[in-house]
């Protein structure tokens, strides 16, 4: 299956998962909680408020080298919207790639999806955890902050 496929599809437009392909193009589903789509709200509303440039989109297809991955939270500066402009799913990672953890969302899962983001080209990656702590990482490793926008805070208040 290809994304335009699962995109066009009537009988998935009201899942309440978050909908992703793997690497054979099987769908996988995770289900989404309203604490999780709470820290994607205050992430993207940070984001939204605080920077001067760029675009902030939740729930961003980005294919990789094992199928369309979406991640919560996207900061994409102009310059990758116009080279990515009207593709669905993005051929590479916007700047800033979020992931907000769910219960069921393993370490190992989280943490390929880091690398396949980075061998994207995104330049930071920001793991939440469902109490609203961030770790941000660059792809040498762990930050204390972002580098691209430093005035994000270290967790986000949760009230869901």
């Amino acid at each position: 299956m290809k994304w335009s496929d699962v995109c066009k599809d009537e009988q998935l437009h009201n899942l309440p998962y978050k909908i992703e392909l793997n690497e054979w193009g099987n769908i996988v589903m995770s289900p989404a909680s309203n604490r999780h789509g709470n820290i994607q709200s205050k992430i993207a509303f940070f984001l939204m408020t605080l920077m001067s440039e760029g675009t902030v989109l939740t729930e961003c297809a980005v294919e990789t080298s094992k199928g369309v991955k979406v991640a919560d939270v996207v900061w994409a500066s102009a310059e990758f919207l116009e080279r990515n402009r009207g593709t669905t799913p993005y051929i590479e990672a916007p700047e800033i790639c979020v992931e907000i953890r769910s219960p069921s969302n393993s370490d190992r899962e989280m943490f390929e999806k880091k690398d396949l983001y980075f061998a994207k080209g995104t330049r930071e990656y920001w793991l939440c955890d469902e109490e609203g702590r961030i770790v941000f990482y660059n792809h040498r490793g762990e930050m204390n902050g972002s580098g691209i926008y430093p005035k994000m805070p270290r967790s986000v208040e949760v009230d869901a």
